[in-house]
């Protein structure tokens, strides 16, 4: 990704404009994304941290060494006389066994615990429906805000979305305006009768709206992802500044293996210089920038980076009881052991979402083995649905569980050559955002190009047939599986519910058919043996 920013100007720690006045106003924000229920400490692949990693100190994160370092940076600020913001930038929902128990209040507990100024809508916030959000929202001491999407006509959150917030900080007013990601239709469940509209025209309303009250700092905090960002800070005046989540991205400008600096700037219609700022997921990094604005609301300068919360970040007492009392009646399911594995699996994101990955073979292999005597010879899962890796060793359920947290159920249907090569086109279609639709495979073997268009980058499609690779024939039918979103097009996969046959969606549940594989296969490795090969 670091190529994307080499067009972008001053990558600099410290940012400086140009057109400073005397009236400056400086602005701290500390801000987090796409925690994803990682309620507990995390451990180096994102995954739920044990006992035995705390003592070692190899843990990272949790909602209480969240807690601890804002509140520590918030008194910090507040004793040296700064203004200060606390922001969550979206997708609180989905992703570990606190999520799947608890569903949102977990969450709404700790956040309300934590003091948010605001906080964004995410995809994930969608997961279980309007009823999930609206049950978070019920709860919530913090406004939750998004701006290009319609709940007036859903009797469950009919009003209880604003799109944006004036707030007043030291005297001055802040515009906080929010917009999501708009294929969440695709990506999570909201419903018929929430509707999107366009994050980039919403913006330039809110905007007009803010300046006409009076507001002339407006920090967007969106849940699009880095490259979205990047594209509405281009084509909307007005937008101060940007705080960011959907794409997990680090930047850092102390940390190699960030994708780009904190702030990344980039130039508006108007010539001035925005920074846009995200601090990865899971819990891990505390964002903490401060913006100084000149007495026409422009930002004259940004500087700051990402915390990352490890050994040192000592958690909050209070939280960590806690989350330890709420944590006991799913810790007798997350430690009993399924079985064993004699190499790490890789489920990173960065991989499962771009390329053939170990996760994502062995989760497609586990489905096809459960369901070969069916008929069934193909498997498309999507890399967006794997959510973790697992350490070799012994293998507990609860990690199982954080691979796939989603209570996804095995389908099964018939499709043609045709539209198994049509479900690939999709799940190819947008590896320029790293979206979760990349179609990880079992039964098939493909090649691929990114440097063709969208829906033709499938260069062949192979299938087992009388022992030996062969091409897919487009006109035969094939048993198909996946999982129950999938089958009824989510993540873009229209092709499964409008022509998917025969379908049974109500399998067993998708972690329960991977411990299976995994508990009846000792000391299984994982290997990666070319089923997926981009030609570059």
């Amino acid at each position: 990704m670091k190529a994307l920013f080499t067009s972008v100007a001053a990558l600099a720690l410290t940012v400086g404009f140009a057109g400073s006045a005397n009236a400056d106003y400086s602005l701290n924000i500390l801000h987090i994304n796409d925690l994803h229920s990682r309620i507990e400490s995390i451990n180096k692949y994102d995954s739920t941290c044990n006992a035995k990693g705390e003592e070692e100190g190899k843990c990272f994160g949790g909602v209480a060494r969240v807690k601890s370092m804002l509140d520590q940076r918030r008194a910090a600020l507040k004793d040296a006389g700064k203004n200060v913001l606390t922001i969550d930038a979206g997708d609180q929902f989905q992703g570990s066994l606190f999520y799947s128990t608890y569903k949102g209040a977990a969450a709404v507990e700790f956040m309300n615990g934590i003091g948010f100024d605001v906080m964004a809508v995410g995809n994930h916030e969608f997961d279980d429906g309007p009823q999930g959000l609206a049950d978070f929202l019920a709860k919530a001491e913090f406004p939750v805000i998004s701006g290009n999407i319609d709940v007036s006509s859903e009797p469950l959150l009919a009003g209880k979305i604003s799109g944006y917030i004036i707030k007043e900080v030291g005297g001055q007013k802040i515009g906080l305006v929010s917009t999501l990601a708009e294929d969440t239709v695709e990506t999570s469940s909201p419903g018929d009768k929430v509707i999107f509209s366009s994050s980039e025209d919403y913006l330039k309303q809110a905007v007009q709206e803010l300046t006409e009250q009076g507001v002339n700092k407006i920090i967007a905090v969106t849940h699009e992802g880095l490259t979205k960002d990047m594209d509405l800070a281009s084509k909307v005046s007005g937008i101060d500044m940007i705080v960011g989540g959907h794409s997990h991205t680090l930047l850092s400008n102390t940390d190699d293996k960030a994708a780009g600096p904190y702030p990344v700037m980039v130039k508006n219609p108007d010539g001035k210089d925005v920074p846009i700022v995200q601090a990865y997921a899971y819990s891990k990094y505390v964002g903490d920038i401060e913006v100084t604005f000149n007495d026409n609301g422009d930002i004259i300068s940004a500087k700051g980076d990402p915390i990352l919360l490890d050994k040192s970040v000592a958690m909050d007492e209070g939280f960590k009881a806690r989350v330890a009392e709420l944590g006991a009646p799913i810790e007798e399911l997350k430690v009993k052991v399924i079985g064993s594995i004699e190499a790490d699996i890789d489920g990173s994101r960065d991989n499962c979402r771009l390329k053939e990955c170990e996760m994502g073979s062995v989760v497609a292999d586990a489905i096809l083995d459960r369901v070969k005597a069916q008929g069934v010879s193909i498997v498309i899962q999507n890399g967006g649905g794997l959510r973790s890796s697992i350490q070799a060793g012994e293998v507990t359920m609860g990690e199982v569980l954080s691979v796939l947290p989603f209570q996804n159920t095995l389908a099964t249907f018939q499709l043609t050559g045709a539209g198994v090569v049509e479900a690939l086109e999709n799940g190819l279609s947008q590896v320029e955002k790293v979206a979760g639709r990349f179609p990880q495979v079992a039964g098939i073997k493909y090649s691929w190009s990114a440097a063709k268009p969208v829906g033709e980058r499938v260069i062949s499609v192979e299938v087992m047939k009388d022992g030996a690779w062969a091409p897919i024939d487009p006109e035969a039918v094939y048993g198909v599986a996946s999982n129950n979103y999938m089958r009824s097009g989510g993540d873009g996969y229209k092709v499964f519910k409008t022509d998917g046959k025969n379908a049974y969606d109500y399998g067993p549940g998708l972690e329960e058919v991977l411990a299976s594989y995994i508990a009846k296969n000792p000391g299984f490795k994982p290997v990666l043996d070319g089923r997926i090969t981009e030609v570059k």
